[in-house]
C-alpha cells in the first residue's frame, strides 16, 4: 500500500446540495451530455421496475445479466443507472480502476445529513489522509482490547434471553450491536440516561430516515421525516462534541474507545482531527458497524436453525478449542476456521452492504461497452455472490466452499462483502470479531430455532436485514 502525505493540508469536499429539484435536473443535464454512450439495458421509464429495486432487486439484476452480460443499464426513477455485475466488474471497480469513480456524488451524498464528511461519503485526497490518520486505532491489539466491552455486553444481553420463549432476535441483536456501539466507539455507558442512552435513542431514530422510501425522504415540511432526523442529529451533536472536548481536555491514555484514540490521533506530521472531523468519523463509524452486524448475526442464527448439522461442527469446534470459557480476539481469528467458513457463507448470501453506487467522473470503457462521465454506476456484491458459475449451488448454504483453499482459488472481485481496494471496510476486523464473539457465546449456552412456518422477507435499506425482524424460539443448549 503506498505512503499517505498526511502532512499537506487537503481541501474540504465541496458542498453537496440537499435541493431535489436541482438534482434531477443535474441528472437530466448529465444524461443528455452523455447520449450514445451508455450500455444496453431497459432504458424506458418504468414505475414498476423503480418500485422493484427497491423492494426486490435481486431477480431484476440476475435476470438483466443474463440478458445484457456484466454490464448494462436500468432506468430507475428519472436516472439511468449502469450496473456492473461479476468478479471481473467487481474488481474493475474495487481495485482495477477506483480513479473513474467518486464516492460523494453517488447515492453515498443522500447520507451527508447524518453522517457529514465521513470516510463513505469523500473521496480522493481527503479521504486518503482521514484512513491513514485512522488506521491505528483499528489494528488488531486495538480490536483485542475492545473485545472485553463486546464479551460483557454480550453475556449480559444472553443471559436476559427468555428461555423457552419466542424472541425477535433481529431486534435482539440491534440492541446488543447499539450498546457495543456506545462503549467501543464512544466511550459511553449505554445506560447512562443523559449520554449513552440518548444517544443511542437519537441514533437509531436518524437512521429510520433512511430505511423509509425514497419519495417520503423529499418532504421537508413539520414533522415530516427530515425534521425528525435533523432533531434527532441535533441531540447527537450535542452529546458527540460534548464528549470530544472532555476527551482533548482530559487526556486518559488508558482509554481504548475509537473517540478517545481519534482525538489522540495524529498523522505523520503530528496534525490531528478537529472536532468535526472526529465526529464525521465517529457517525460513518455507527452507520457503516451498527446495521451491518445486527444483520450479519440475525442471518447467520437463520442459516443454523435451518442447517443443524452446521451447528453441530461450531459446537464440536468451540468446544475444542475454548472448553465452555469466553473467546478472546486471538481465538476467534486464528484457531475457530469453521466459524469463519461459516460467516463468509452468510456474507456471501446476505452481503449488508450489498450495493456499491459511485458516479463516473470521467469515460471509460468495460466490457466493450462505454460508460460516459456523470454517470450513476453501481456494483452489487448480492448479485455477484449468486451467479451459479463462479458459485455452484448459489442458493445453498454451504460454509465448505470458504476453506482457505477454495477461497484462495476464487477469481479476483468474486467475493466482495467488505469491497475492495483502499477503500475496503475499515472496520472490516471490528465487524467481524463482534459477529463471531456473540454468536459463539449464544451457541455455548442456547439453541436458537426457527418457528415452524415462518418465512423470511429481505429488506434493503439501508442495508439488508429480515423484513419485521425474525423471530425464534429460544431454548437451552442440550
Amino acid at each position: 500500500m503506498a505512503t499517505v502525505d498526511t502532512t499537506t493540508p487537503v481541501a474540504r469536499p465541496p458542498e453537496m446540495s440537499g435541493n431535489p429539484v436541482r438534482r434531477v435536473v443535474g441528472d437530466f443535464v448529465d444524461e443528455w451530455r452523455g447520449r450514445g454512450k451508455f450500455p444496453p439495458g431497459h432504458t424506458d421509464f418504468s414505475w414498476v421496475r423503480t418500485h422493484q429495486i427497491a423492494h426486490d432487486p435481486l431477480p431484476l439484476l440476475l435476470d438483466a445479466y443474463e440478458e445484457f452480460g456484466p454490464i448494462f443499464s436500468l432506468r430507475l426513477l428519472h436516472s439511468r443507472v449502469v450496473f456492473m455485475l461479476g468478479p471481473e466488474a467487481n474488481h474493475f471497480v474495487t481495485v482495477g480502476h477506483p480513479e473513474n469513480f467518486h464516492w460523494r456524488e453517488s447515492s453515498f451524498g443522500d447520507l451527508i445529513p447524518l453522517l457529514g464528511d465521513g470516510l463513505l461519503t469523500v473521496d480522493e485526497d481527503y479521504h486518503d489522509r482521514a484512513r491513514a490518520i485512522m488506521m491505528p486505532a483499528f489494528h488488531r491489539e486495538q480490536i483485542a482490547a475492545m473485545t472485553e466491552a463486546m464479551t460483557i455486553e454480550a453475556d449480559q444481553a444472553i443471559v436476559a434471553l427468555p428461555v423457552d420463549e419466542v424472541v425477535d432476535i433481529y431486534e435482539w441483536m440491534r440492541n446488543l450491536a447499539m450498546r457495543i456501539a456506545m462503549r467501543a466507539l464512544l466511550g459511553l455507558d449505554p445506560d447512562e440516561a443523559g449520554k449513552g442512552a440518548a444517544a443511542a435513542e437519537h441514533f437509531e431514530r436518524a437512521l429510520g430516515y433512511y430505511g423509509i422510501d425514497f419519495g417520503l425522504r423529499l418532504l421537508r415540511g413539520p414533522g415530516s421525516p427530515w425534521r425528525k432526523l435533523v432533531s434527532s442529529r441535533e441531540v447527537l451533536d450535542e452529546i458527540v462534541f460534548g464528549e470530544i472536548a472532555r476527551r482533548r481536555a482530559h487526556p486518559d491514555p488508558g482509554r481504548r474507545d475509537i473517540l478517545s484514540l481519534l482525538a489522540a490521533a495524529r498523522g505523520a506530521g503530528g496534525e490531528e482531527f478537529s472536532d468535526r472531523e472526529i465526529r464525521d468519523q465517529l457517525m460513518t463509524l455507527m452507520f457503516a458497524g451498527h446495521d451491518t452486524s445486527t444483520s450479519t448475526l440475525t442471518f447467520m442464527l437463520h442459516e443454523l436453525a435451518r442447517h443443524p448439522e452446521v451447528t453441530r461442527r461450531l459446537h464440536e469446534e468451540q468446544d475444542r478449542v475454548l472448553g465452555g470459557g469466553s473467546p478472546t480476539a486471538l481465538q476467534l481469528e486464528k484457531e475457530m476456521p469453521y466459524l469463519d467458513t461459516v460467516l463468509d457463507e452468510v456474507l456471501r448470501l446476505y452481503p449488508p452492504a450489498w450495493i456499491g453506487p459511485r458516479r463516473a467522473i470521467r469515460e471509460y470503457e468495460f466490457g466493450g461497452y462505454t460508460v460516459p462521465r456523470g454517470a450513476y454506476v453501481n456494483y452489487c456484491s448480492w448479485a455477484s455472490h449468486r451467479l451459479p458459475e463462479v458459485f455452484p449451488e448459489p442458493e445453498a448454504f454451504i460454509p465448505e466452499r470458504f476453506t482457505r483453499e477454495r477461497k484462495a482459488a476464487l477469481p479476483r472481485g468474486a467475493y466482495v462483502p467488505f469491497g475492495g481496494g483502499s477503500r475496503i471496510c475499515i472496520g472490516k476486523r471490528f465487524g467481524q470479531t463482534e459477529v463471531k464473539l456473540v454468536a459463539t457465546k449464544l451457541l455455548q449456552r442456547l439453541r436458537i430455532d426457527a418457528l415452524p412456518g415462518r418465512t423470511m422477507t429481505i429488506r434493503q435499506m439501508p442495508t439488508l436485514s429480515p423484513k419485521g425482524g425474525l423471530r425464534m424460539r429460544v431454548s437451552p443448549r442440550s
